[in-house]
């Protein structure tokens, strides 16, 4: 294809007419175009974008594009792109919340992550599309306490006091099923809330990088977060390099997980710059996508082990 026909661009303005298009089963699409030099050009659009889906607003996602024309040129002289395709993220989260349903069968799932990771948010979304009861664990803790905030609790009775009532809260939780939990940063540290998260559950790890973390706790303040006490410096600083302590102290414990939620995979996947491009939604999406693929997992080592 000549140099002067471009394959990178934003939307398909250059169709001249509905009649160009020729919509295959595998999804491509088959459309034309003369350049301005004269020569007809044919292009080859793979729509491999997935149906995400969040709340009802409109995403974009990337899919590939194969630019040639119809003289006999050779491979060297083709072009590949990629164009926006809008998808409906809502649409998407209840398709695979409907998938995946049958094989949870009433098993709860345990969001595990550090600090700022999302636990709450996107747990409210799985438990909402699951017809699931949804607790923050760190606000039971809070209802037990008076209602005095974590912040305080570690101020006046310690950490060691708080660990311990969050064991007794996951283990008074590990008796329920349909249940989506967002956990304590530091629920992964103790043996025996593995065991009670296991019990009737699916753990699940959220995964963001520690920049990113930083960032979105540095945005709202940090006076919430009480293990952020004891760094000095500005917000995103202080943030980060306690972030990265306590990731090297639990980064083996979060890795045992049942399933792992990669943000930057996920953004990788949607053609996405930055992590923070991500909608919860999106995020929710990718934790049902890995649940459903550890069950059918387990559910295959079961049959083979019959």
């Amino acid at each position: 294809m000549e140099a002067g026909v471009a394959c990178n661009f934003n939307c398909p303005t250059w169709v001249e007419s509905s009649e160009n298009f020729a919509r295959k089963s595998t999804g491509s699409l088959l459309f034309g175009r003369i350049s301005k030099h004269g020569h007809r050009v044919r292009v080859a659009a793979s729509a491999q974008f997935p149906l995400q889906t969040s709340s009802n607003r409109q995403r974009w996602a990337s899919f590939e594009l194969s630019c040639s024309s119809f003289n006999n040129l050779s491979a060297s002289t083709l072009e590949t792109g990629s164009v926006r395709a809008p998808y409906d993220e809502a649409l998407m989260l209840k398709k695979k919340s409907l998938e995946v349903e049958p094989y949870l069968n009433g098993q709860s799932i345990y969001l595990v992550g550090l600090m700022g990771s999302g636990k709450t948010t996107v747990g409210k979304i799985l438990s909402h599309e699951l017809g699931y009861s949804f607790y923050d664990s760190d606000a039971l803790i809070e209802q037990e306490v008076d209602g005095i905030s974590v912040a305080e609790i570690f101020k006046c009775h310690g950490e060691s006091f708080f660990r311990k009532k969050e064991t007794e809260i996951l283990q008074k939780l590990s008796s329920k099923k349909q249940l989506v939990v967002s956990t304590g940063g530091g629920a992964v540290v103790r043996d025996e809330n593995w065991d009670y998260m296991q019990k009737k559950g699916i753990i699940v790890w959220l995964d963001v990088p520690l920049e990113a973390l930083a960032r979105r706790i540095a945005a709202v303040g940090t006076h919430s977060r009480p293990l952020l006490h004891y760094e000095h410096g500005d917000p995103y600083t202080k943030a980060l390099k306690r972030l990265s302590y306590l990731l090297e102290q639990r980064g083996k414990n979060y890795a045992k997980a049942n399933a792992r939620v990669s943000s930057e995979a996920i953004a990788s996947k949607l053609g996405y710059r930055d992590v923070s491009e991500l909608t919860p939604t999106e995020i929710a999406i990718e934790a049902l996508n890995q649940i459903e693929g550890y069950l059918k997992e387990e559910g295959g080592m079961a049959i083979a082990e019959l």
